[in-house]
């Protein structure tokens, strides 16, 4: 019997064996087992509910920070659609979907005349992800402005959470693994359009200068190290002095603009990504005695080759 079999059905669209690689921003890794893409959130609720505890569900967004592995993942990934998308506001308050784009967060934020969501202009993903690892970039961070989370269980219980149940902490969420978030609320300030969209555009222009935006990568490789271990410096720094820059693994490149990216020059696998992640990291504890820990998110089963 196939996994296929054992699934309940849903109104939304079950698929076998599909690749994930052209669903992730490194434009590599396997396929899922079984591909779900729920109708809405009671259809994801009741498929939640009646899948057998012991078949593993993971859920995958934009991947603009996930690595799937060559050999796939086994279970059933979960990927949320565009009645998952919708962003509307009210007064001072931001109301998101889990698939929504940051962008279109900030911008949607921008017109109703809220300030506090700008950063989300810079981020390169979605909503659920941001409320998984505490997204943030340039002074800011989802914790600042998130309010209320909703959220499905294993077990297809709704949860609604606060942001202290949320426990979050530098690019970490405390709240359940198995918890596949469905939609945020965010609370801001009032501040006029023209304020509010300059400055969307200075951390537009900043990203477009300083990241390789253009290039099959995942964001940020590794977090920002210990200050303490690391004397003050930030991720990209201690690779670069460790000579980490434009160091390759076959077909994967640490990015010679921003030498924490990743980077797919067009025939890398991801053995070769993660393998020159990892000798990233030796470099550094080497030379630098700092230990750097992963920002993006790997998935799935190595091939019986890796």
């Amino acid at each position: 019997m196939s996994l296929l079999d054992r699934l309940p059905p849903v109104r939304g669209k079950l698929s076998e064996q599909v690749s994930l690689a052209p669903y992730t921003w490194l434009r590599v890794g396997g396929p899922a087992e079984v591909l779900f893409l729920p109708k809405d959130e009671a259809d994801l609720a009741h498929f939640l509910s009646s899948t057998p505890q012991e078949v593993p569900v993971q859920v995958l967004g934009v991947a603009s920070n996930t690595l799937v592995r060559d050999g796939g993942v086994k279970g059933v990934v979960v990927r949320l659609g565009p009645s998952f998308a919708k962003v509307t506001t009210q007064d001072l308050t931001v109301r998101a979907g889990a698939a929504a784009l940051d962008s279109k967060v900030a911008k949607e934020a921008a017109l109703a005349g809220i300030s506090g969501l700008e950063f989300f202009a810079g981020i390169p993903g979605t909503i659920g992800g941001a409320l998984r690892m505490n997204a943030g970039c340039y002074g800011g961070e989802t914790k600042e402005c998130l309010t209320e989370v909703v959220a499905i269980d294993r077990t297809g219980r709704r949860q609604i959470m606060s942001v202290e149940e949320m426990a979050y902490s530098y690019r970490k969420s405390g709240a359940a693994s198995d918890l596949i978030f469905t939609e945020a609320v965010f609370k801001g300030i009032d501040d006029s359009l023209d304020a509010i969209t300059h400055r969307m555009a200075a951390i537009t222009a900043r990203r477009e200068d300083s990241q390789p935006i253009r290039e099959k990568t995942g964001g940020s490789t590794f977090k920002n190290p210990d200050p303490v271990q690391s004397g003050g410096r930030s991720a990209w720094q201690v690779i670069d002095a460790a000579g980490g820059r434009g160091l390759t693994v076959g077909g994967a490149k640490m990015s010679e603009k921003h030498c924490n990216f990743m980077i797919n020059t067009g025939t890398a696998s991801a053995k070769d990504l993660e393998v020159l992640g990892e000798s990233i990291r030796r470099k550094v504890k080497d030379t630098q005695a700092v230990d750097l820990e992963w920002e993006i998110k790997r998935i799935g089963e190595f091939t019986r080759e890796s």
